[in-house]
């Protein structure tokens, strides 16, 4: 945006950020970043006069945004919406993850932790968090501004989530200008509510990567060369051939909630294909296929 962000304001900065970078490649996650942006900004400060001028002009484009895309499910939709951003904030965490993982740190990595970490903020537009997202935005944000102060610092940076529960880093990592406000780690308290936060229980399948496009989605840096990813073959699940064969024993009743699910989990397939993940496609159409045949998840 043109208009400069008051500093009363601040703390939605780097999710307008990422709606800039994404106005192109993908104009759906540049949409829900402003907007969870313009929501944030106005509970944290639409009284006073550049504050309110500056929500007004991100309103105005949201709106615009919202007619240009008018035809676009994941914005007319929620939960297409909600899939949309959650696939692809879990593909930049994935990439991250293995190349945590396997020791490859460069700042590439840092950033796609740090934006997955932005992009599950962006979730909580669409309702509360799962447990899940909120574990990984943590972890997310922790990763990005670690591997950060160790590469600084000269330090060799841990792969995994080993050692690091009781431990947090400060929020404010600068994916722009590698650079965090606050560096050093502080122990947390046990009054702290992430206290608990206990990282090496985070559900990541083992073995599990984005697909091999993943880091074309990755903003590139110029400076320290990255090791190049190589392509990793995708592990496509087998259908489950007694769902394929479900021969109903008398009428399966079906309420309401059901078929609501049923079709949560084709929109998830739907936008997992955007990305062409089949796996999670498969997996999700799965999960339809016997919630519609037996009447249970």
């Amino acid at each position: 945006m043109a208009a400069a962000l008051p500093p009363q304001l601040k703390q939605i900065q780097h999710h307008l950020r990422t709606g800039q970078e994404h106005e192109k490649r993908d104009p759906v996650v540049a949409y829900y970043c402003r907007l969870y942006a313009m929501q944030t900004g106005m509970k944290l400060d639409s009284k006073t006069p550049e504050c309110r001028k500056f929500l007004v002009k991100l309103m105005d484009q949201l709106e615009t945004m919202k007619k240009e895309l008018g035809d676009n499910e994941s914005i007319s939709q929620e939960l297409v919406g909600h899939a949309h951003i959650e696939n692809y904030a879990l593909k930049m965490f994935l990439y991250a993850d293995n190349e945590d993982r396997s020791g490859r740190f460069h700042k590439n990595m840092i950033k796609s932790f740090y934006t997955a970490s932005l992009l599950l903020d962006v979730l909580s537009v669409f309702g509360e968090l799962s447990e899940e997202n909120f574990q990984h935005r943590k972890y997310a944000k922790w990763k990005a501004t670690y591997i950060h102060n160790c590469l600084k610092n000269g330090e060799a940076p841990q792969s995994g989530p080993i050692g690091m529960e009781g431990e947090a880093y400060d929020d404010e990592y600068d994916v722009e200008h590698g650079a965090a406000s606050r560096p050093s780690p502080h122990v947390l308290s046990k009054e702290d509510p992430d206290a608990n936060t206990n990282f090496s229980n985070l559900q990541i399948p083992p073995g599990a990567h984005a697909p091999a496009n993943t880091p074309a989605e990755v903003p590139h840096f110029t400076g320290e060369p990255s090791n190049p990813v190589q392509p990793v073959p995708r592990n496509i699940p087998v259908v489950d051939p007694s769902l394929l064969n479900a021969m109903q024993q008398g009428e399966v009743r079906l309420t309401p909630e059901d078929y609501a699910r049923a079709q949560k989990y084709c929109k998830y397939a739907g936008s997992a294909l955007q990305y062409e993940d089949v796996g999670t496609a498969v997996q999700n159409l799965q999960k339809a296929l016997k919630l519609l045949t037996t009447g249970r998840e």
